[in-house]
């Protein structure tokens, strides 16, 4: 009854959080509100006793990628508000409202959460739990199917969080440069413009005395 109770109360403030996700408009709340979203999804892991993932949730999505969206905005965005567009996005609210229902309809299939009886149950987790230790030698079953059974899975994972981060580095690298470029651009231009102002200053210096 609690697990039953715990889930609702996570998956309610899961749609509370999307909700407020899309109807703002200023980028560090939406950053912020990603930030919560992790959060609750990794509390919502931990409730499913799936530890691992709620780990790496926290630490990535709450954490790591809150940092980098953060830094991102500092350097390229504004924070201030935009006004709301006044064109009406039906047409992705009713491909999202088919593509979910789908979704919903694909899951109907899909035995109970927990159920002795499920393939996952029958078939997968007997073998893991009885040849983790012996093919593996990692006391950890988890541990062992993560770093053995799902080894390349688990890199596969690791290379898109690395790709993302060297992406965002890259962004924020060519975002200084260009700034950095701008900002000597207009000083030069400003000394170029002081230096013509002195030497029209000085010419026309030498010549008053001259029409006298």
């Amino acid at each position: 009854m609690i697990d039953i109770l715990s889930n609702v109360i996570l998956l309610a403030f899961l749609a509370i959080t999307a909700i407020a996700i899309v109807r703002m408009t200023n980028l560090f709340a939406i950053i912020m509100l990603f930030g919560i979203f992790s959060l609750l999804s990794a509390g919502l892991f931990v409730v499913m006793d799936a530890a691992d993932v709620a780990f790496t949730e926290a630490a990535v999505g709450a954490g790591i990628s809150t940092v980098l969206m953060l830094a991102t905005l500092a350097l390229i965005k504004s924070q201030k508000e935009k006004k709301p567009s006044a064109h009406r996005p039906w047409l992705p609210l009713a491909v999202v409202a088919v593509t979910g229902a789908f979704l919903i309809y694909g899951t109907l299939d899909i035995p109970n959460f927990g159920d002795p009886n499920a393939p996952a149950q029958t078939h997968v987790a007997p073998y893991y739990l009885e040849k983790a230790m012996p093919e593996t030698g990692v006391p950890n079953v988890v541990t062992a199917i993560l770093a053995s059974y799902r080894g390349f899975d688990t890199l596969g994972e690791v290379a898109v969080v690395f790709t993302a981060g060297v992406a965002v580095l890259l962004l924020i690298g060519g975002r200084r440069k260009k700034q950095k470029t701008l900002i000597e651009n207009n000083t030069n231009a400003n000394t170029n413009i002081k230096t013509k102002t002195g030497t029209n200053k000085e010419t026309n210096n030498k010549k008053a005395p001259n029409e006298t």
